[in-house]
């Protein structure tokens, strides 16, 4: 038998070991939160080094163009225009690629024609513009001599080029400092949590006081969703966008945990239970919140094209892990099913509008109709940026209701085309199928990062296709945030390999 004075030291000895294993623990536990801190203090000294300013800048515009009801005022578009140029000013070049290059150039001929034809609306004496009918038919109604315009409007191109200017910005920005995949990945993390944030808000809002949008009267749209914009269409684009966004952070994560390079799908369920749900608990939450606001605005295109949209984008995701031939057609199917459902359960108020309603109004397409004599009468130059308003009568068709007053054509390449002529319009879509063709060409041939280029060009596709019937990006509290990640989808489109990353102080060749 032991004796007592070896059970006590043999006690000792285990008190000790338990002190150093705490110890130990308690060691390992301050070395991860210190190297955690550094790791939070170096990519923020990677982030805002060069481009510092500027990212600052670009994220603060992205997080809070949604905010002063989806600036549409005048005064927040040139608050906007304001910091996006001097965080134009203020980007460097010298880590700029030569297809970023390239593709900024494209960015500065789209901006010259629409110098060249705010120059022929807004001056006296244009160059090639023909002076408008309309001010010599007033001149002989009134008898008196007025002064002519290649414009309906005189000056109106003037205040109507905020908002196209602040989306060149900040496409341009975007496209500039994107390159850096910290400040891609940070841009879009801040679109999406800043989507989550709006669309609580525009869920609490609803439940508390569904009267009011901020500190205004909510004059229409009151039985919807619309968060901090006025219109529930633009709101159910804006929702939707950050859905698929969140969509894809949450299976980029899960893909990461998964093993092996492709997936194997009869293990899959044993697979998904070894990730942390804390790690996608809260991202499944914003998804959530996202989803919900999407259908509680009601909109009938912002919902299917956002539903039709995660779908696309999910079976492009993973199309290296299905079958080679039938397998992208097979998760086409599946994801159309799945999106029919949560239409059926969560849709109750967009299938009511459907019903009663159809797919497109009858007085939306006569409108169309409308606004395809007013670009025959004018193809070159339009009327006038900012006039469709002050057009549209003239051309009103007699089959659509009296009842109130078209501000917008409900369609922005139509509209835009009435405004602006046909070939600066034409220009603006090509600049459009380039921007779509490259970021398809990065989602199909980047090895890391492709899910940037993907988001971009499903977002894209979501707003070009949405703004065909309605006018989500002729609002700049949507278009900013999401031309700035278009042009980070630009610049994420192309190999990091090409890019020379800045040596770390003390780094060796």
């Amino acid at each position: 038998m032991p004796t007592s004075g070896s059970t006590r030291s043999t006690a000792r000895s285990t008190r000790r070991g338990s002190h150093q294993n705490l110890g130990s623990r308690s060691a390992d536990q301050a070395d991860s939160f210190v190297s955690s801190v550094q790791a939070v203090r170096d990519l923020f000294r990677s982030v805002f080094a060069g481009n510092g300013i500027a990212t600052a800048i670009l994220l603060l515009v992205v997080a809070a163009a949604p905010f002063p009801f989806g600036s549409a005022d005048d005064i927040p578009i040139a608050f906007w225009c304001i910091c996006l140029s001097l965080c134009l000013l203020m980007v460097t070049l010298r880590e700029a690629t030569a297809a970023q290059l390239w593709l900024l150039s494209g960015v500065g001929v789209i901006a010259v024609g629409y110098g060249i034809v705010l120059h022929e609306q807004l001056s006296d004496t244009p160059w090639f513009a023909p002076y408008h009918p309309s001010w010599q038919h007033a001149s002989t109604i009134l008898g008196t001599e007025l002064p002519t315009s290649a414009s309906i409007v005189r000056h109106a191109a003037f205040f109507a080029l905020g908002a196209p200017l602040a989306n060149i910005l900040a496409l341009s920005i975007g496209l500039t400092i994107g390159g850096d995949r910290r400040i891609a990945w940070l841009l879009v993390k801040v679109l999406a949590w800043s989507g989550a944030c709006y669309a609580l808000y525009g869920l609490l809002a609803q439940v508390i006081e569904p009267q009011m949008v901020l500190w205004r009267e909510k004059v229409a749209y009151v039985g919807s969703v619309t968060g901090t914009f006025i219109n529930r269409n633009t709101a159910a684009c804006y929702f939707g966008s950050c859905t698929v966004l969140w969509m894809l952070l949450i299976v980029v994560k899960i893909r990461r945990h998964l093993p092996g390079r492709r997936v194997a799908w009869r293990q899959l369920r044993a697979d998904l239970r070894l990730i942390p749900t804390g790690e996608i608990a809260l991202d499944l939450a914003a998804f959530a919140v996202c989803l919900v606001a999407m259908f509680m605005t009601g909109s009938r295109a912002g919902v299917a094209l956002s539903l039709l949209t995660m779908v696309v984008a999910f079976s492009i995701f993973i199309r290296r892990d299905l079958p080679a031939r039938s397998g992208i057609w097979l998760s086409l199917g599946v994801g159309c099913l799945v999106a029919f459902g949560l239409l059926q359960f969560l849709g109750g108020r967009v299938n009511s509008r459907f019903e009663t309603r159809d797919l497109v109004d009858a007085g939306r397409l006569e409108a169309w109709k409308s606004t395809l004599r007013i670009i025959h009468d004018n193809p070159w130059f339009g009327t006038g940026m900012g006039t469709f308003t002050s057009s549209f009568p003239a051309y009103r068709s007699p089959d659509i209701s009296i009842q109130g007053v078209w501000n917008a054509a409900h369609s922005t390449p139509l509209e835009l085309a009435s405004e602006v002529g046909l070939p600066l319009a034409s220009l603006i879509a090509a600049g459009w199928l380039v921007m779509l063709i490259v970021q398809a060409r990065g989602m199909v041939y980047r090895s890391r990062d492709a899910v940037l280029p993907l988001a971009a060009a499903a977002i894209g596709c979501l707003a070009m296709l949405h703004s065909s019937v309605d006018f989500s990006l002729q609002i700049p509290g949507y278009s900013i945030p999401f031309f700035a990640l278009f042009g980070v989808g630009l610049a994420q489109s192309f190999s990091s390999g090409a890019r020379v990353e800045p040596a770390s102080p003390g780094s060796t060749m």
